[in-house]
């Protein structure tokens, strides 16, 4: 077995196979630097590339890319404000205001060795595991995994800002959206009203930028400065070493938390981060500057995210199940070199599972120092007024929704959700609950359903799920105690917070909670024209998320003044009275005009338009940039488009002409 382990690093060690790395290396850094493209689309495009290559080879340049994309994503989520993917959205809440303060460099120097620990740690486990995990992962059946769904969302507790009420809304709002499409148990269609791009869900991609990337990309741009403004980056390089250090403790314990969520097949990546970003509150005893630009809030994510890989190979390599998206296309890389996985991973391919477990520690290694090299450059980007920026974004995420479906409808289901995040944020609903709740809705679903089947309501004395449960009450307990408003702030539920008098000044977030209202009723009246397997778990959520409105509705109605549900941005938060408060539609009627033109010309031409207008009429640039700035984001999606074989959906009036490609 020793000899089987250093033999693959000694066969990994040889230039071709050294070289394939540095390959997926480099396109993980572009496709992690990127927001919101994520592992699915990085894989793909590795794919191509992959046929007739030997299995050394392949396995270095796949696991190459997989590994460095989480620390990739740091680039977008410290110096942008914007979660580079799925796994690093939690990182966004202290390394965006270190960024802002100045202290970019040590937030991102701790950031990448974190992100070199966990995969490193990630590594370590997934070695020690070979032999153990099949039983460990045997002993786990539905029952338990349905507990660990609501482990998960126990994590609401902590996140649920001043007011647990519209914490739990926003939660049984994101599993209300979870639920869209087809029930897993019966296949019956729920709340699709007919409308085709509804019967298979909301994709991830779409409701993650919609609920986070719109609300903070239109915020910047009603700031008009650059997101570091005049501060200096700093010199932090070696702060943030010292910084990981100091709580390296913490560090090992979210990479273990990383670890476990990702062995586990179905919770995956998007809620790993928030799992350990929330254990580092619920575990500090100075909780003041969370959410400030607290470096604990960067090492416990980015820990937790790069370990996740190392956990999540362990099912799909041994078992065949992939325990996240980006693990599912590489089970199908796998299969496309010739690996068959299952036990024969652990005994006549062994040398193939050490030659992954190799290559995950040194692209982690790899990844973390070219990362450092390159983050200088890439850190100006802090001094650009956004301004100039703000197009480039809206184009990118418009481009990253298309990878869900290709189709127009995406844009429209992302300005949609864009207008919820914005008001939601306003408001002080708790977007980080909603996103937990739409990801653990299928998994929650479905193991709930086959528990009532195969246990009935005996499975409560499991010992499994009265071990997890028991972990349940404890989560809840701390986070009830520590709790984070929805930008990530230390708060104590019993202060009150600024208000205005003025009833008609609660006007507009009642009308927002009835809208909600209207929501989970619909819900629920769908749900109870479905089979008792299929209306069970939306029935049981739009019930809750009906009670919590109803208690929401009368505390902004008749709550004193001060009350923690009448939190409201526009009034007393940052903006209060030195921005206009249709400032924020201005934004989104940018947004709204960029995907308008998509539908009525396609995307290039959309894009191009827009960009010119943006720049003309907000920004106030010169011609001449302007045509500049449009090139290159023009360029840019022409290059991604290609790269990835993706053709744009074409516009309403293309249709009346015979257009080459990548007009059409």
């Amino acid at each position: 077995m020793i000899d089987t382990l250093f033999t693959a690093l000694v066969e990994l060690l040889s230039f071709q196979h050294l070289a394939y790395m540095f390959l997926g290396i480099f396109v993980g850094l572009i496709i992690g630097v990127l927001p919101a493209l994520g592992g699915i689309a990085g894989l793909s495009l590795l794919i191509p590339f992959i046929y007739g290559m030997d299995q050394v080879s392949a396995l270095a340049m796949l696991i190459g890319l997989v590994a460095i994309m989480p620390t990739g994503d740091t680039f977008s989520s410290i110096l942008l404000g914007i979660p580079g993917g799925s796994s690093s959205q939690a990182t966004v809440l202290d390394g965006f205001p270190l960024a802002k303060k100045g202290e970019a460099a040590r937030a991102l120097s701790a950031a990448f060795f974190s992100s070199m620990f966990g995969g490193v740690f990630g590594a370590v486990i997934l070695t020690g595991f070979v032999f153990v995990a099949r039983p460990v992962i045997l002993a786990f059946g539905s029952a338990e995994l349905f507990m660990l769904a609501v482990l998960g969302l126990s994590m609401v507790a902590v996140l649920s800002g001043r007011s647990l009420v519209k914490g739990l809304a926003s939660c049984t709002l994101g599993l209300v959206i979870g639920t869209i499409g087809a029930a897993p148990a019966t296949g019956e269609f729920r709340l699709v009203f007919d409308v085709t791009y509804l019967y298979d869900g909301l994709p991830l991609v779409v409701v993650g930028m919609g609920i986070f990337a719109i609300p903070e990309i239109i915020d910047l741009m009603r700031a008009n400065s650059a997101i570091a403004g005049n501060m200096p980056l700093g010199k932090g390089w070696t702060q943030g070493i010292r910084d990981w250090a100091a709580n390296w403790f913490l560090s090992l314990r979210c990479a273990a938390v990383g670890c476990i969520v990702g062995v586990i097949p179905g919770l995956g990546g998007s809620v790993v981060d928030w799992i350990a970003y929330g254990h580092a509150v619920q575990t500090t005893k100075d909780t003041s500057n969370f959410g400030k630009g607290d470096i604990r809030g960067v090492i416990a994510p980015e820990s937790a995210n790069n370990a996740m890989t190392g956990g999540a190979m362990l099912p799909t390599v041994l078992f065949g199940i992939p325990g996240s998206g980006a693990m599912a296309v590489f089970l199908g890389c796998m299969v496309l070199i010739g690996i068959e996985p299952g036990p024969s991973m652990v005994t006549t391919d062994l040398h193939l599972t050490y030659t992954m477990i190799w290559s995950l520690a040194l692209a982690n290694i790899i990844g973390a120092g070219a990362c450092v090299m390159l983050a200088k450059p890439i850190a100006g980007l802090t001094k650009v007024p956004f301004q100039y920026m703000a197009p480039f974004m809206m184009v990118m995420i418009s481009f990253a929704a298309f990878q869900s479906t290709r189709s127009v409808q995406d844009l429209v289901a992302l300005l949609a959700l864009g207008v919820a995040g914005v008001l939601m944020k306003r408001f002080g609903w708790s977007r980080p609950a909603l996103l937990i709740g739409f990801v653990l809705a299928p998994q929650a679903e479905t193991f709930f359903y086959q528990t009532l089947q195969f246990n009935g309501w005996s499975f409560l004395a499991r010992p499994g799920v009265i071990i997890i449960g028991i972990l349940t009450l404890a989560s809840i307990y701390f986070g009830l105690r520590n709790r984070v408003d929805e930008h990530g702030e230390i708060i104590d539920p019993s202060e009150t917070v600024a208000d205005v008098p003025q009833f008609r000044a609660h006007l507009p977030q009642i009308a927002f909670a009835v809208l909600i209202l209207g929501v989970m009723g619909m819900a629920m009246t769908d749900s109870l024209q479905r089979d008792f397997l299929g209306q069970v778990f939306p029935l049981s959520v739009s019930i809750i998320g009906l009670l919590m409105l109803g208690i929401l509705i009368w505390q902004l109605a008749f709550g004193e003044t001060g009350h923690h549900s009448h939190f409201d941005a526009e009034l007393t938060g940052d903006h209060g009275s030195r921005i206009a408060v249709h400032g924020v539609w201005a934004g989104l009627a940018w947004i709204a005009t960029l995907v308008g033109l998509v539908a009525l010309v396609g995307f290039v031409l959309g894009v191009v338009i827009f960009f010119l207008a943006f720049m003309r009429m907000r920004v106030g640039a010169t011609c001449v940039r302007s045509l500049h700035l449009t090139a290159w984001a023009v360029g840019g999606c022409i290059l991604a488009a290609w790269a990835l074989s993706l053709n744009f959906p074409s516009g309403v009036l293309q249709g009346f002409a015979d257009l080459p490609w990548p007009l059409r």
